[in-house]
């Protein structure tokens, strides 16, 4: 024998030691062949955990503290402590339930797991949104500090205006006054001076007659008059006592009320919502429908039809029409960006992440793409099946509606990024849950993370729950008794309230979670298709024909 040729160990079954082990129980830490993993399995008392041997996880029992020879494969639940065979039957843990030290730790495995799975799918991603929030409020803190800026320089601009009128007008006032004034004393001038003029002229005269010699002048003297008198009296003085101007004292809390206030800066840390574990999902504030929906406002996107619109923001929309390119929109219609499809082919459906990037169906390429900072990235690529609508769930993964290229069947798959995690097609009996052929077929997960898919060619809204078990169908309103019922768009708000839009009655149908109809929405829809709901439940439906968005305040 080659001394350097060494012996292969075989590793046999530690049941029938017989066979080659190709599997592991890591619930009861022995090696099994092919042929006794049933035989081991067959116990149901036991939750077994039946791995390929390759990918075991070795197990390191601890050494009992008091029987250095012994490993602690028990556990002992009073005393919270692992144990070893002969600690078991010993006084000290006498009358102690006692479990399997391997079950126990499935069962802290299984509980870690819940936890890592709520951390990573339900809690971390709020904490994400919240940062993501705060971030984007401090982006628009600039612009909307400004706002108040320009108001405040605006309101001045229409005081000092206002005060320089009023200026103005005494000003006018003031010189009015003073020519009247100066008209006045002029003419008082005007009479005194006519007076001197005559006095002068009198003395005058007086001076002539007592300067003359002439005996002839006597009879001057005779005709002469004294008005002395007369003139002894005054002409009147006029007297104008000057305007004054009273201006009333600035009182600068009047002025600072008559400006406007600004509100107190209010900064209040509220308390961090407690989320409830998943086998509780918290319940939002209820807010009662409105008797009367309003239409708040309306969307011109450009498009020749319109086919779906997914919310960006509360003022900003994603929407996909009768072309390649897909569209964001502001509430007054203004274009903010604009994408076309990376094969040129019309999206067939289009939806928003929770991370705000966009994502699109191309049926007839077959993919299912993503869109961040405008560049186009193909996730998943189908082989025999076409895929149609998408909507993205809380956990962030994609829900999309497809069908198979023969048209014979369809099914609605739950991605988590490129992975499929699950397919839902048939119900409990093995048959289907949608129908084939038709590819209208609009989706949407509920709060209560129920799948709703608005089946047009079955003429209902399927509801599955989270498991992919039927829970309902709606056929329409109860008093419809004519199958004349077509969904076509469908979302789902924070009531878990489902609306669909109804092509055939130009309405949207609201039902609560259980299926039962609560009313309808009409608000002079034309033939609404694609809808959706932003964080404050305003509700945005794409009319076809019109190529419209409309706002709609239902709550």
């Amino acid at each position: 024998m080659d001394p350097f040729r060494r012996a292969q160990i075989i590793l046999l079954c530690d049941l029938c030691k017989t066979a080659h082990l190709q599997s592991h129980c890591e619930r009861c830490d022995i090696n099994l062949c092919q042929t006794c993993v049933g035989k081991h399995l067959s116990d149901s008392s036991i939750r077994h955990k039946v791995v390929p041997y390759k990918y075991r996880k070795s197990l390191n029992y601890s050494t009992c503290p008091d029987h250095t020879d012994e490993l602690c494969k028990h556990y002992c639940e009073k005393c919270d402590i692992p144990v070893c065979s002969t600690c078991v039957s010993s006084s000290k843990h006498e009358g102690h339930n006692m479990s399997d030290i391997l079950e126990k730790i499935s069962a802290k495995t299984e509980s870690l797991q819940k936890d890592l799975d709520e951390l990573e799918t339900r809690i971390y991603p709020r904490y994400e949104e919240m940062a993501s929030d705060v971030q984007t409020e401090e982006a628009e803190l600039e612009t909307n500090y400004g706002k108040l800026t320009t108001i405040a320089d605006q309101h001045g601009e229409l005081l000092h205006r206002e005060i320089t009128a009023i200026v103005n007008q005494r000003k006018s006032d003031i010189q009015e006054m003073k020519i009247k004034h100066l008209s006045t004393l002029n003419k008082n001038t005007e009479e005194i001076t006519q007076k001197m003029a005559e006095l002068k002229q009198i003395m005058s005269d007086l001076k002539s007659i007592l300067k003359s010699n002439d005996v002839s002048l006597t009879a001057t003297y005779k005709s002469y008059k004294s008005k002395n008198s007369e003139f002894r009296t005054l002409p009147p003085k006029v007297r104008v006592t000057l305007p004054s101007l009273s201006a009333q004292k600035i009182n600068k809390d009047q002025l600072n009320e008559m400006f406007g206030s600004l509100s107190p800066l209010s900064i209040n840390t509220e308390h961090g919502d407690t989320m409830k574990s998943a086998e509780a999902v918290s319940s939002p504030p209820v807010k009662p429908l409105l008797d009367e929906p309003r239409l708040t406002a309306t969307i011109d996107t450009g498009y020749d039809r319109l086919f779906s619109v997914s919310c960006l923001s509360e003022d900003q929309v994603w929407t996909r029409g009768d072309n390649k390119t897909m569209k964001l929109l502001n509430l007054q219609s203004k274009l903010l960006t604009s994408i076309q499809t990376k094969s040129g082919d019309k999206p067939r459906d289009i939806a928003v992440t929770r991370d705000g990037d966009l994502v699109y169906t191309d049926y007839d390429d077959k993919t299912i793409n993503l869109i961040k900072n405008k560049q186009i990235q193909t996730v998943i690529t189908l082989q025999g099946w076409g895929p149609l609508y998408v909507c993205c769930t809380a956990a962030n993964d994609l829900l999309v509606t497809m069908d198979s290229d023969d048209g014979e069947q369809s099914k609605v798959v739950h991605y988590s990024g490129s992975t499929e995690k699950q397919s839902i097609q048939f119900d409990d009996q093995g048959r289907p849950l949608y129908s084939s052929g038709g590819n209208i077929k609009y989706l949407s997960e509920n709060k209560n993370l129920d799948i709703c898919v608005a089946d047009n060619t079955a003429r209902a809204v399927v509801v599955v729950n989270q498991s992919g078990k039927l829970r309902f169908r709606y056929n329409g309103h109860p008093s419809n008794t004519e199958q004349s019922f077509y969904p076509v768009g469908i979302t789902t708000d924070s009531q878990s309230h489902i609306l669909t839009a109804d092509i055939n009655t130009q309405s949207i149908h609201i039902l609560d979670q259980d299926g039962q109809f609560l009313r309808y929405i009409h608000c002079h829809l034309e033939l609404p298709v694609g809808l959706c709901v932003d964080i404050r439940d305003n509700l945005f439906v794409a009319e076809y024909h019109t190529a419209k968005v409309k706002t709609i305040q239902y709550l």
